[in-house]
């Protein structure tokens, strides 16, 4: 197969829908997703704003991704750590990799690299105020 870059919407949107596919069926997050989105199709659509805003700097997503993160952290009894982000960055790269190449590929990674380590800070930091 030859890759190419992220270069359009349609291409972000192969890249959320792939990787939520394999999050669903992983046997550690898929139940904490799975059980925290009731509404797959809504959720990508989202997910897909939030990842062509970040990548191509377009304002289409409004949300806000910590305050979600901690609200799904508590209602799992506080048990999100870093072993789940980790697999989640892992299944994020794999997607990536598989399906892209270029510097918007690249920067796929850096981002989520950059956007979960700053959501676990910011997660273990609102323990402390709960």
């Amino acid at each position: 197969m030859i890759k190419k870059d992220i270069k359009t919407r349609d291409d972000v949107f192969l890249l959320v829908s792939s990787f939520y596919e394999k999050v669903r069926k992983d046997p550690v997050l898929g139940p904490i997703f799975n059980n925290a989105i009731k509404d797959w199709d809504t959720h990508l659509e989202r997910l897909t704003n939030f990842w062509e805003s970040s990548l191509f700097l377009k304002t289409k997503y409004n949300g806000n991704p910590l305050e979600v993160h901690i609200k799904v952290d508590k209602e799992n009894n506080h048990s999100i750590s870093e072993f789940h982000f980790g697999l989640w960055l892992n299944l994020w790269f794999e997607t990536v990799n598989t399906l892209f190449e270029g510097d918007y590929a690249e920067n796929a990674k850096y981002r989520a690299r950059k956007m979960s380590t700053f959501l676990y800070l910011k997660i273990f930091e609102s323990r402390k105020t709960t």
